[in-house]
This record gives structure tokens, C-alpha cells and sequence, in this order.
């Protein structure tokens, strides 16, 4: 009888996670991760209020999709990063798209990327759906997307992305040579020196 309990015990747990997952996740078959194709997602670009479809706006582009929060310390903390390097390759082809997940008045966002001087695109996601397609589980979390749609790389937290070795990544998948690197500027000791 104690056998029986404990199988009825596990069917049903199953079936609970799995009607958790189905919820939370929607239908697919797990979550975005490096080598994943990017999910079709829409949101609101903020500077012009119409909604624009991700994979159409950055389709054959290199691009950031970062979620984020105007409340979120190490968002603010890493937006400045993201400036630098969608500066540095921006014309070759480098986007960013930064959607935030902010509910209530989206004046409280537009504020927040006009005083940290951002010029890349400040998306929102209403509705969540955004949120929901990527899997987010806290914030910043960012997909670094290829040209092709194929999330290369997966960050959950703040990121040094004008760091050399995130600056040597967008080079690479742009196929571009990187300039010498802004943080370089330290003088490197010599053997013996």
C-alpha cells in the first residue's frame, strides 16, 4: 500500500511541475541558451510608441537583447558598458536592444536612458511576452545574437561589456578587426623593467 501512495505521490508531482512549467514557460521545450535560435518577440520601441517585431528589426545584425529594469542597480550599473560598445561598433553592423520590463509610466524609462545618455534602442515589453520567451529569471539578463538568429552568448547579472574580451566577441561575429582597445591605455610592464 506504501508503494502504491508513494508512485500516486510522484505521478502527481510531475504532473504539478509539469503544468508549472507549461505556464511559467509556455511550450517550449526548454530554455534559451547558447546555441538556441532567438524566440520571435515583439516589443514597443519607446522614442516612436510602434511596436516592432526583434528578429525583423535586427534581422542580418549582430545584436544585444538585454532585459532590464529602471529599478535594477546592476542595470544601471552596466548600461554605461553597453553604451561604450555599441559606440565602438554600431556602424558595423552592432545593435542593441534594450527591453525593459518596467510596468507603469514608460516616461519613468525614456528618463532614465536620457540621463545615463544612451542612444541604442530602449524597448518595452508590456505584456511580459518578451520576458516569458526569453526565460528571465532576474535582471540584467542579456543574449548576445549572431547574424544568423543563434544566441551565442547568455549573461544573467551585470556584465563588462565594453570589456576587451566582450569587444574581441562582437568583432569576431561581426567579422570586423578591433581597434585598439580603450582600456589598454595602462602601460604594460616589461620583463625586467
Amino acid at each position: 500500500m506504501r508503494k502504491q501512495w508513494l508512485s500516486v505521490i510522484t505521478i502527481v508531482a510531475g504532473l504539478l511541475l509539469g503544468v508549472y512549467g507549461l505556464v511559467k514557460f509556455g511550450n517550449r521545450s526548454g530554455p534559451i541558451e547558447v546555441g538556441s535560435d532567438a524566440p520571435e518577440v515583439s516589443a514597443v520601441r519607446l522614442s516612436t510608441g510602434d511596436t516592432v517585431s526583434l528578429t525583423e528589426k535586427y534581422r542580418g545584425n549582430v545584436v544585444l537583447v538585454n532585459l532590464w529594469a529602471t529599478w535594477c542597480t546592476p542595470c544601471r550599473k552596466e548600461m554605461p558598458a553597453m553604451e561604450k560598445l555599441y559606440q565602438e561598433f554600431a556602424a558595423k553592423g552592432f545593435a542593441i536592444a534594450a527591453v525593459s520590463v518596467d510596468e507603469g509610466d514608460t516616461k519613468d524609462v525614456l528618463a532614465f536612458a536620457e540621463e545615463l545618455g544612451l542612444s541604442f534602442d530602449i524597448l518595452h515589453d508590456p505584456d511580459g511576452s518578451v520576458q516569458k520567451a526569453y526565460q528571465t529569471i532576474m535582471f540584467p539578463e542579456s543574449f548576445l545574437i549572431d547574424r544568423n538568429g543563434v544566441v551565442v552568448k547568455k549573461v544573467i547579472g551585470e556584465h563588462p561589456w565594453s570589456s576587451n574580451a566582450s569587444r574581441r566577441t562582437v568583432a569576431e561575429l561581426l567579422g570586423v578587426s578591433l581597434d585598439r582597445a580603450p582600456d589598454s591605455a595602462a602601460a604594460v610592464p616589461t620583463p625586467g623593467g
